[in-house]
């Protein structure tokens, strides 16, 4: 099953719902970064967030990102979204190790520990519009869950997951948000949580074959679902550069460029995102500090 993203409306527009499946795309991440097995279950399920986040946005140029600053042993990560399926993203320290948790499973939520999530949307305004909340359990679903229901005043319920293969390859991963609009009805709502009450894990369903149509059209179940016949493709997707690098070097200024053409060796820089290396010989910086 190819990465794609789904959009759905259920119960005359009341409900809106995103259904991904990201197995590929946490797997480029993990490639990408060299991550332990918490890290990337911790990175894929932000990515995954963020592609249904993007989703919703009206432009082609409109981003998300979504950065969580914490106490514990990852240190923190950034996604970066669009509404066209790309992702990318980093933790920052990726091979954090710990313990399975008390139900045997990877501790994400002990990998960041308390902190706070914070996310930027640049929508083309003069200030991107910018929301912020505490962890309530490092699990990244639950912390989206409530900034969607403290920040932007939308109840929601948001499921995310990634299972790794023995060997720490990613076997599967997806996500799906459920989210009720302004004036639904409380019967809607009542039967909406019932559907989604004891719902088994999102990899389980996944790991049954179940695509993101099945997986909507299962929780919305009685309430009119309307899958929307548009797919978005996702995938771990930087648009980092060499001219950008360039750029980035040129920023420095004329006295650190002076620095490592004395040093005498290429300077390697690399890119958070997606981990590519470039490297600028010192003849390149000769060229780079006539342009400062």
């Amino acid at each position: 099953m190819n990465d794609y993203l789904i959009r759905a409306t259920a119960s005359d527009g009341m409900i809106r719902a995103f259904a991904a499946v990201t197995t590929d795309t946490v797997e480029e991440a993990r490639k990408a970064h060299g991550t332990s097995p918490i890290a990337t279950a911790a990175l894929g399920r932000l990515m995954t967030g963020a592609l249904m986040m993007g989703a919703d946005m009206k432009n082609d140029d409109d981003l998300v990102t979504i950065n969580i600053n914490c106490q514990g042993p990852i240190g923190g990560l950034v996604v970066t979204a669009d509404r066209n399926g790309h992702v990318k993203g980093y933790v920052q320290n990726p091979l954090v190790m710990l313990p399975a948790n008390d139900k045997g499973k990877l501790d994400v939520g002990g990998a960041l520990d308390l902190g706070v999530l914070t996310v930027i949307k640049d929508i083309g305004l003069k200030e991107p519009y910018t929301g912020q909340t505490i962890l309530i359990s490092g699990e990244i679903a639950d912390d989206l869950t409530y900034y969607y229901a403290t920040s932007e005043q939308i109840p929601s319920s948001v499921a995310l997951g990634v299972l790794m293969n023995k060997e720490n390859t990613v076997r599967r991963a997806g996500g799906f948000m459920v989210q009720l609009m302004p004036g639904c009805p409380d019967e809607i709502a009542e039967k909406l949580e019932t559907r989604l009450n004891g719902i088994e894990p999102v990899t389980s369903m996944l790991e049954k074959g179940m695509s993101p149509e099945d997986i909507l059209n299962f929780i919305l179940e009685g309430m009119n679902p309307d899958i929307k016949d548009e797919k978005t493709d996702v995938s771990f997707y930087c648009n980092c550069s060499r001219e950008r690098v360039e750029k980035a070097l040129i920023s420095v200024g004329k006295d650190e460029l002076n620095t490592l053409i004395e040093e005498g060796k290429p300077a390697e820089l690399n890119c958070q995102f997606c981990g590519k290396k470039y490297e600028f010989s010192v003849d390149d910086l000769k060229e780079l500090i006539k342009k400062v």
